[in-house]
């Protein structure tokens, strides 16, 4: 039993091994009490955006006007960043200052978020924060699985009945589904949109191809701008275009089959969603109901608010994914571009290609893509039940339609 009373901001209680499961990112649910909830919340067997939209925003996405279709519900769409960037964060800090404020306004009783192991700064554990001061080590990117819900029951349990949960879309779908059956008296959800998970295993094998001191990267971002930006401990920064990236020396299975057939890239179930993808170098966010506006509202002058911009075309680059996907027969995408044309098609991309909104449109639609060819190359029989109307919708301009027995009734 935790201590309320301790001194200590983060705590991880033990936790359960997890169930087997054959797609499974252990967002934790196989490690609570009960692991045969998995077969209710589960975002990999039978999904139910349509009722849990209804549920948690009130309404279902507008599929026929703005950008509903891509993201899912939401009230506003912005372009932000903290005036003073926090130290250590992975942009400027909104999501673990959103946190921060909520503890320090008493809203919340603790946070569920992720930290360093303390073995391998990449390995994400997941941690209780109770103190405000908690949040600044949470700050950061990390790479692998991080079983956040597991540490739900014990929180409960030491009396924690006012939660944030801070997750990935297949942590939130999980939570919400049951949500209404772990008696809490206020839960907020802060989502990030997840640009696809490995494990850290894995992901120190991409760092050994980026550098031949690996451990010296203490940073690492997929940028909107087609870059990879890298820092080191002695202040240098690298950038690195994404054609120019060692894809073709990773493993087939780098990406796991989970990733590559996930049906909500943008976090549709969180109150508010803060990413990338749509804010060309600053964060993204989607305020998605009110809920989501009081978290907005925590940042005060805090933060600086701008209208998300859009430029390029997504067609010919997501037409190319799709054919790249198709060629890899269920590995990494291939890459059919000559070597020598690689560095000019790197400097050209961030200024023809897809920016902004359309880029964020392009990669929910190559998210789309992939998870229509890998589950029907792996897990036909699964595609009836785990692929949702609004993916359907968003491959159909491609030429991608359900096949018997692909689609519900």
């Amino acid at each position: 039993m935790h201590d309320r009373n301790t001194s200590s901001a983060l705590w991880t209680p033990p936790l359960n091994q997890p169930a087997e499961r054959e797609l499974c990112t252990d967002c934790g649910v196989s490690r609570m009490s009960d692991p045969k909830q998995c077969g209710q919340a589960c975002q990999f067997i039978k999904p139910d955006y349509p009722a849990m939209e209804q549920r948690v925003h009130g309404r279902n996405r507008d599929s026929a006007s703005g950008d509903e279709a891509f993201f899912g519900p939401y009230r506003r769409m912005l372009q932000a960043a903290m005036k003073q960037p926090r130290e250590g964060a992975q942009w400027t800090g909104i999501t673990t200052t959103i946190a921060q404020r909520l503890l320090e306004t008493g809203a919340v009783d603790a946070v569920i978020a992720m930290a360093p192991d303390p073995s391998d700064k990449w390995k994400p554990m997941p941690v209780l924060v109770t103190k405000p001061e908690g949040m600044a080590q949470c700050r950061g990117m990390r790479m692998g699985y991080a079983p956040s819900l597991a540490l739900i029951e014990p929180a409960i349990a030491a009396g924690y009945k006012r939660l944030a949960v801070i997750g990935v879309p297949c942590q939130i779908y999980a939570l919400r589904r049951l949500q209404d059956q772990l008696g809490l008296e206020k839960l907020y959800v802060i989502g990030t949109p997840c640009s696809d998970n490995t494990t850290t295993e894995a992901f120190h094998g991409f760092l050994d191809l980026l550098s031949d001191k690996p451990e010296t990267i203490t940073y690492l971002e997929f940028c909107a701008d087609y870059h990879v930006e890298m820092r080191f401990d002695d202040g240098k920064v690298k950038r690195v275009p994404f054609l120019l990236l060692p894809i073709s020396k990773l493993p087939p299975d780098f990406f796991p089959i989970t990733c590559r057939t996930c049906v909500d890239y943008t976090n549709t179930l969180a109150d508010i969603t803060v990413g990338y993808m749509g804010g060309r170098g600053e964060q993204w966010l989607l305020v998605r109901n009110e809920r989501g506006e009081e978290l907005l509202r925590l940042l005060g002058d805090d933060v600086r608010l701008s209208e998300p911009t859009t430029a390029g075309n997504r067609v010919a680059p997501v037409k190319g994914f799709l054919k790249n996907t198709e060629l890899a027969a269920g590995g990494l995408p291939v890459r059919g571009m000559p070597n020598w044309l690689r560095p000019f098609m790197g400097w050209l991309m961030p200024k023809v290609g897809p920016r902004g909104i359309e880029f964020a449109r392009a990669r929910v639609e190559m998210k789309a893509v992939e998870t229509v060819l890998h589950l029907r190359r792996h897990y036909k029989h699964k595609m009836k039940n785990m692929i949702p109307a609004h993916v359907w919708a968003l491959v159909k301009p491609y030429g991608l339609e359900p096949q018997d027995g692909e689609r519900r009734n």
